[in-house]
């Protein structure tokens, strides 16, 4: 512990040798974060990291990612801060093939911003009283207030992917799907909400790939469900339901956005980047942050607190 005196010189110093440590140390703690989402790919069978290596040619260099990476995330805190201080409202959402990648996206985007701004909606299988209800009704109540942000990780669309190719949905409701989602777009838009639509798209050999990472993974296997092995038996079903989706939902109130899904690195800051692109925003003035003097209470004595509430420190 630094005595008073020697630690309020070193905190105002910012040339210390004591604050450059500190400040290399929290840069370090940035990285570490995203290191610890990127280094899943090593505890992978060596056949199949093999299987990797030969399926993968090419990717991003990975400090020149992990500088984009960072800076992008700066730019996405003066969205938020832009969106927050204009009152807007902006739905963006994800779709794509089973692990292509749409996840590992939202989770770079929401890293670094505040979750009350930045929310995500991953809605599950609707109930037996939502299957009653009008289609839309339950991504209704999820749409964005006035300085908000929300991520769909699928959305509406689920009709005319899933919902359709799986058989969960009569023709007739996709037709009623096709019919009436452009004119809800529409409405949103008409509102002030800026909607941001994503397909992340992947080769069939990609898929698999991924899939068999997470066969193999017991971390990710929780990602498996008996859709996502379906949707390798019907890939060609999915293909023909994209693009008719593509077709029948690219209106210019709302296109549609294609993300080249292959490299996970690259579609990561293409995406981050283009969605910077689509949403004019520059800086918000704020007042100077000054930290108060913390007030010493010469008589305040700390309480010593017993052992057992503590956590035990095994490292």
């Amino acid at each position: 512990m630094l005595p008073k005196a020697r630690e309020d010189t070193a905190m105002n110093d910012l040339s210390s040798p004591i604050e450059k440590s500190w400040l290399a140390l929290e840069l370090e703690d940035d990285f570490d974060e995203e290191l610890e989402q990127e280094i899943d790919d090593s505890r992978l069978p060596a056949a199949l990291r093999a299987l990797q290596n030969q399926h993968r040619k090419s990717t991003i260099d990975r400090g020149l990612y992990f500088r984009e990476l960072l800076r992008l995330q700066s730019e996405l805190v003066k969205l938020q801060d832009w969106v927050v201080h204009n009152g807007l409202k902006v739905v963006v959402l994800f779709e794509g093939r089973d692990s292509a990648g749409k996840g590992g996206v939202i989770k770079r985007i929401t890293q670094r911003i505040n979750p009350r701004v930045a929310r995500v909606v991953a809605l599950p299988a609707p109930s037996d009283r939502e299957r009653t209800q009008w289609y839309f009704q339950r991504y209704i109540a999820h749409l964005p207030a006035a300085g908000e942000i929300v991520l769909f990780d699928r959305s509406w669309y689920n009709r005319a992917g899933v919902e359709r190719v799986m058989g969960f949905a009569s023709e007739s409701q996709v037709e009623d799907f096709f019919r009436d989602v452009p004119e809800f777009e529409r409405m949103l838009v008409r509102s002030g909400i800026i909607v941001v639509k994503y397909w992340f798209s992947i080769t069939d050999q990609e898929q698999q790939l991924r899939f068999m990472m997470r066969i193999h993974d017991p971390l990710k296997q929780w990602k498996l469900s008996p859709m996502d092995l379906q949707s390798r038996v019907r890939w060609e079903h999915y293909t023909k339901a994209k693009e008719e989706m593509f077709e029948r939902t690219n209106i210019p109130e709302a296109p549609w956005y294609i993300v080249e899904g292959n490299d996970k690195k690259r579609a990561r800051l293409n995406c981050i980047s283009h969605l910077l692109s689509l949403i004019p925003y520059g800086d918000v003035p704020h007042e100077p942050v000054a930290l108060p003097e913390r007030v010493f209470d010469p008589h305040y004595e700390r309480r010593t607190l017993p052992a057992e509430l503590y956590v035990p420190e095994n490292y």
